[in-house]
């Protein structure tokens, strides 16, 4: 399964709703007035970048939908097994970032995950596993570079490690500043 397929099925399973029937449909951003269960749609962005995707799922609760933008690995610089990054809406106003994967690692696993990004500045974090192993869940401190200082990357180079495991995969950021601010007005909705 491509890359490009499997991450609107994992934010489906980021949010439990791979478990269990949809619940009632909810508008979609730019779709006027259409309406959509956990579906994909492209989020707004000028011609001359690439797409993040916009998808909602319904949560446990009656009512309860979370909001994710997810951009798929560039291939020809990635691992098979890396899928790109996820930044979805978190309880009580949190933004979570999120690295797919497409081979998962065992559910207790804290991995290390090294961020390079293009214009200069490297760092690692401890993660920890959502999705049954297949997507990292990284700090909360990470969730302050998407809402800054990535939006005027031009890409991240990532590389997840976990025992002798190595997965390595690059992500182009052109369009997220105006993924991200969607994200953020459709967060609390």
């Amino acid at each position: 399964m491509s890359g490009l397929l499997l991450i609107p099925l994992l934010a489906g399973s980021l949010f439990g709703a791979a478990d269990r029937a949809w619940g009632p449909a909810v508008a979609c951003p730019g779709s006027a007035g259409s309406l959509c269960r956990g579906a994909v749609v492209e989020v707004a962005a000028p011609a001359s970048t690439s797409v993040w995707k916009f998808t909602r799922t319904q949560g446990a609760k009656d009512g309860e939908s979370f909001a994710a933008i997810m951009k798929t690995a560039d291939t020809t610089q990635s691992d098979p097994d890396f899928a790109g990054l996820i930044v979805r809406c978190a309880p009580k106003g949190k933004v979570d970032v999120l690295v797919a994967l497409i081979r998962p690692f065992p559910p207790r696993s804290r991995p290390k995950v090294t961020i390079a990004a293009s214009g200069g500045g490297t760092l690692s974090f401890e993660g920890s596993m959502a999705a049954a192993g297949a997507a990292v869940l990284l700090p909360d401190e990470v969730s302050a570079f998407a809402a800054g200082k990535w939006q005027t990357t031009a890409s991240l180079s990532v590389v997840v490690r976990e025992g002798d495991s190595e997965i390595k995969g690059m992500v182009a950021l052109n369009g997220l500043r105006e993924a991200y601010h969607s994200l953020l007005a459709n967060c609390g909705q």
